[in-house]
This record gives structure tokens, C-alpha cells and sequence, in this order.
């Protein structure tokens, strides 16, 4: 979705329909002193960082190390996780017993799919990108649109969709009390003679709980090696705590402020049209409103945005640096009380080259370089 042209120095690069301009000259190679002095205003406790860019109006929280999943680490819980996972890779909870939920939540690609959109029964298309998996426990809401608040209410949702899952709900239950060893770890987890809807979801849910990142270079920083980042990846933190004005959605621990807002993708009345929050409150402000997701692994979970039309974390950056996405009102929307508003916090950013690639490294930095491998569980017979 991405193309450049360039006209007498100046790129305009097209990014799913909208376009955006920057110089394509490269920037002088900055000077170490100045990088060195970047670096000393970091290499020290987050509370003597420099102040954080954000508009008055934000309430952030101070990015900070990635704690563990307080359900990973409650031992009473492991057989109940334990039961999640063997669930989670088991095709039988899709009607044609071909599909599970590692289908789209592959663990190698992020705990994505690596694609624009899902792909379920009959490889029928989702219409909205596969979110990661990654620190799920943390979400307020979940769904890009936020429909539901609890991750047991969010892992039904797929298993009777006709697109995804495709399954019975009603039926689940007997068909995995015909299997022996699940009837026996039912009854061990839960206890009853059943097995229920609402404890398969909660199995599910579990095992997604401990889905955790690995600490990253920045959080080997924060800890005190200042060397686990580069001078690179240490100016981009600067950026994007400063210039960028990324705090202002993306902060704490998990680098997400877990709102929603309109970065200006909705395309309203075009294709690919998602109106986002709007579908569920039906209230005019959240028309094109799409949960910020976290950037913990950011660069394991491409594509990226709710459509999935983003490729790469430059093309992500450029957008953020032209002010987000703003489309004019045609003749005839003049009046159109649903038009979509572009938030306000997004503002024309002005970064120069190296200072985008400096961003896009550090984004990197809150990323682990490696994919995650985990063993399938032996399914019952």
C-alpha cells in the first residue's frame, strides 16, 4: 500500500489513498556531542527524564518496565491455563474442525496472522487486522471497537462467526465431553459432570492471561544498562517522548493509554469505510474512533492499523508526522453531522529524516529481535 515518487527533491509518498510530502535529502550526520547529550539526559532514573510532551488535557503514565502477567504467575492457576492452551490449538472448536484460535493468532507471527485481515471459514476475510495477543491480560476493552469488556465475553465472539470460527456454540460442550481426556480435565479444573460454554471461555481466556512479551532493550535500559540502546534508538525514545507527541496515546508500561481515538482512517463513505467506535455507541464524536493498541513487540506484529493497510513503521511514523490523515468534506458532505473529525491531539510534527528513523529504532528498542516459538500441546484423540 506503499509508493514514492519523487519530483525535484521532495517525496510524496502515498499511504492507502492519502498522500503525504517530506524532503527526501538527507539530513546532515548529527554530531556524537549532540547524541552524547541525548543520551546523558537519560541515563538516569525515569523520574529525572526530561518532561514529556503531552497536551494538558492527557492524563499519562510514565513509561516504565514491563511488569509480569500477575496470572502467569499464580501457580493455582497453571491447570486452568494448562486446559486454555490445549483449547486454544484445538480445531475442533470450529465447525469445520479445521480452524482454531492459533489460526489467526499465530505465536511465530506475533501472535497475529501477518496479513491485511483475518481468514476463517471457507477463507472467508475478516474485515479488520488481527490484533496481538501480546500482554492481553492488561486491555480495559477489546475488539478494535472496544464491544465488550472482558476477555472471556471476547473469546466467544470469534467461535460463532460465521467469517471466523464458524461453530455451534450451543453444541461445544458435548462435543468435547466425547473426548475422554477433556471430560477428566474439565471436571479436574471446574468440577460438575458438564462441560459448560462459560468454562471453555474461561479456560481460553486464562491461557491468553500469561501471553506475555519478553523485556526488551529498553527495559534492560531502564534497569540501569544504559548501553542496551543505541545512540539511535535512545535519540528516538527522545522524539518520541518530546517532538512526536507520542505519549500522548501511547505511554506506560504497555505504551497504550487503552482510549480510543480517530487518527483520521475511517474512510467515511469510502472503500474500506469503518466507522469503529461509532458501531457500538452510535454517538457522533466516536465515528472513526479505534482503541490505541500497545507497542510492546510492535515490530513482530505487521501490518498494522484496524485495517491492517500499514506495511512497515515508517509508513506508521510519516502518518503520525503529517498530522494524521485529514480528509476534505465533498460538496455533498457539507452538513454531514457524521462526518469524521480528525483528533486534535495529531498536529504537523516536522521531523526530519533521521529523526523519523531515529523513532522507528526505537520502536524497535520496545520490541524483542526474535520470534516467539511455543510448543503445540498434544491434542486428545
Amino acid at each position: 500500500m506503499k509508493k514514492m515518487l519523487v519530483l525535484s527533491g521532495i517525496a510524496l509518498v502515498m499511504f492507502a489513498g492519502y498522500a503525504f510530502t517530506g524532503t527526501t535529502m538527507p539530513d546532515e550526520p548529527l554530531a556524537q556531542s549532540y547524541l552524547d547529550s541525548i543520551r546523558s539526559l537519560y541515563a538516569r532514573p525515569v523520574a529525572e527524564w526530561p518532561r514529556a510532551h503531552v497536551d494538558d488535557s492527557i492524563q499519562f503514565e510514565e513509561m516504565a518496565v514491563l511488569p509480569p502477567s500477575p496470572f502467569a504467575e499464580d501457580s493455582s492457576l497453571k491447570e486452568m491455563a494448562a486446559l486454555g492452551k490445549m483449547l486454544f490449538f484445538e480445531p475442533r472448536l470450529s465447525g469445520s474442525n479445521q480452524i482454531s484460535c492459533a489460526t489467526c493468532h499465530e505465536p511465530e507471527l506475533g501472535w497475529s496472522n501477518g496479513r491485511t485481515t483475518g481468514i476463517g471459514h471457507d477463507h472467508a476475510l475478516g474485515e479488520r487486522n488481527v490484533p496481538s495477543l501480546f500482554n492481553v491480560w492488561q486491555y480495559k476493552s477489546f475488539f478494535w471497537d472496544g464491544r465488550v469488556n472482558s476477555l472471556e465475553k471476547q473469546v466467544l465472539a470469534p467461535l460463532s462467526n460465521d467469517i471466523e470460527m464458524h461453530e455451534l456454540p450451543g453444541a461445544l460442550g458435548e462435543e468435547l465431553a466425547r473426548i475422554p481426556e477433556y471430560k477428566q480435565r474439565f471436571k479436574s479444573v471446574f468440577g460438575g459432570k458438564t462441560i459448560e460454554l462459560e468454562h471453555v471461555a474461561e479456560a481460553l481466556a486464562m491461557y491468553e492471561k500469561t501471553i506475555t512479551s519478553r523485556r526488551a532493550p529498553f527495559d534492560a535500559f531502564v534497569s540501569g544498562r544504559y548501553n542496551a540502546m543505541s545512540d539511535q534508538q535512545v535519540l528516538g525514545m527522545h522524539i518520541f517522548r518530546t517532538k512526536a507527541r507520542c505519549m500522548n496515546c501511547h505511554n506506560g508500561p504497555f505504551f497504550t493509554d487503552n482510549k480510543f481515538h480517530n487518527i483520521g482512517l475511517a474512510y467515511y463513505q469510502r472503500k474500506f469505510q469503518d466507522l469503529g467506535l461509532y458501531n457500538i455507541t452510535h454517538k457522533k464524536e466516536d465515528v472513526g474512533r479505534f482503541r490505541t493498541p500497545s507497542l510492546r513487540d510492535v515490530a513482530l506484529t505487521r501490518p498494522y492499523m484496524h485495517n491492517g493497510l500499514f506495511d512497515d513503521l515508517e509508513g506508521i511514523v510519516s502518518l503520525y508526522n503529517a498530522g494524521g490523515a485529514r480528509t476534505k468534506r465533498k460538496d455533498s458532505q457539507i452538513g454531514d453531522t457524521l462526518f469524521p473529525e480528525t483528533s486534535t491531539i495529531l498536529k504537523p510534527l516536522g521531523m526530519t529524516v533521521q529523526e523519523r528513523e531515529a523513532v522507528v529504532a526505537f520502536l524497535h528498542a520496545i520490541s524483542t529481535s526474535t520470534s516467539y516459538r511455543v510448543p503445540r500441546p498434544q491434542l486428545p484423540k
